[in-house]
């Protein structure tokens, strides 16, 4: 479903399962700065909202979203998280370099779920301009950090009770 017809902030609360117990790690892309810094915010708030407490979440910052996957993997291999969410944007261009980075991104994400036991959240902004982005990260379409981190503590859920 297209996001310009559903609210990326708006969900159940009552069906979110309880993150206190839950740790999670945040990787987010420095690339496009104030849009992905608005889905961390977005993303933190959240996991707090739900019980998640500033110790059980770590942040680590690369340079683009290409480099998302590089920094999952790290936090993937360390066996202490619960959840791990991947945040980024990339505004297509005139150039296949967004075509690239995002099959790229979306391809990597899917492999460190098969491969590692814990699940990797795809929080990536792909838009075809930055008011798309800005839209949907805080702005009149909610934010994908908020869509991402609900994702993460459901999904940290599933994975514990199978």
């Amino acid at each position: 479903m297209s996001s310009k017809k559903i609210n990326l902030s708006s969900y159940n609360s009552d069906l979110i399962p309880d993150a206190s117990q839950l740790k999670f790690g945040i990787v987010v892309s420095d690339w496009n700065t104030e849009i992905t810094h608005s889905l961390l915010k977005g993303a933190m708030d959240t996991l707090k909202k739900h019980g998640s407490g500033e110790k059980n979440i770590e942040v680590i910052h690369v340079p683009g979203s290409f480099e998302l996957t590089f920094g999952a993997r790290l936090l993937a291999e360390r066996e202490e998280f619960d959840a791990i969410l991947c945040l980024g944007c990339v505004i297509q261009g005139e150039t296949p370099h967004f075509d690239y980075i995002c099959q790229g991104v979306s391809h990597g994400i899917t492999e460190l779920n098969l491969e590692y036991d814990v699940p990797v959240i795809f929080g990536v902004l792909t838009t075809g301009n930055m008011q798309q982005a800005l839209d949907r990260a805080g702005g009149k379409h909610g934010n994908k950090g908020d869509e991402a981190a609900i994702t993460a503590i459901k999904m940290a859920a599933l994975n514990q009770e199978s």
